[in-house]
């Protein structure tokens, strides 16, 4: 099946392509690397090099990643892209009665790893995010940098798709 938004994508100038890329994943040379892997004949192909560029990453390049992303319960502010999304993917778990202890949790987080607490919310309630981040606090670094990695995966995947279909 071929999707119009696939092929406009594959028409975007590079610099375009890079932008629109950088909602699914905040890491320029990540953007880079999939804009000129174009063009895609298929949505899989581009969501295959797009897990393959970001698992190559280094753990700096990842944290610019999270840098974009908002904190679980905290509504993305502006109207790019990519805050859009972010209010769709955790649309309840900021009014949910587990907002506070979200929140709380969030800061515990913070301080033990020094970044956001990222997880892939779409189809989690606000208490599955809760145990999550309550469970994850018990990671050593290596463990959770390898759960982070994976969740981020799971958010670029989400992204890409909605690009292009």
């Amino acid at each position: 099946m071929v999707f119009p938004a696939l092929t406009r994508f594959n028409d975007l100038v590079r610099e375009q392509a890079e932008t629109e890329l950088l909602a699914c994943c905040a890491v320029p040379d990540w953007a880079t690397r999939v804009a000129l892997g174009r063009p895609y004949p298929s949505v899989g192909s581009l969501t295959a090099v797009g897990l393959s560029a970001l698992a190559d990453l280094s753990w700096d390049q990842v944290a610019l990643a999270l840098a974009a992303h908002p904190r679980i319960g905290q509504r993305a502010d502006g109207d790019s892209r990519e805050a859009a999304w972010s209010r769709r993917e955790q649309a309840d778990a900021g009014a949910s009665p587990e907002a506070d202890a979200l929140r709380a949790a969030n800061v515990a987080y913070e301080e033990r790893f020094g970044h956001v607490f990222l997880i892939f919310a779409s189809g989690r309630t606000p208490a599955e995010m809760l145990a999550a981040a309550r469970a994850r606090l018990a990671n050593d670094e290596a463990t959770e940098r390898q759960v982070v990695r994976e969740e981020l995966a799971k958010i670029v995947r989400l992204r890409l798709e909605r690009l292009v279909e």
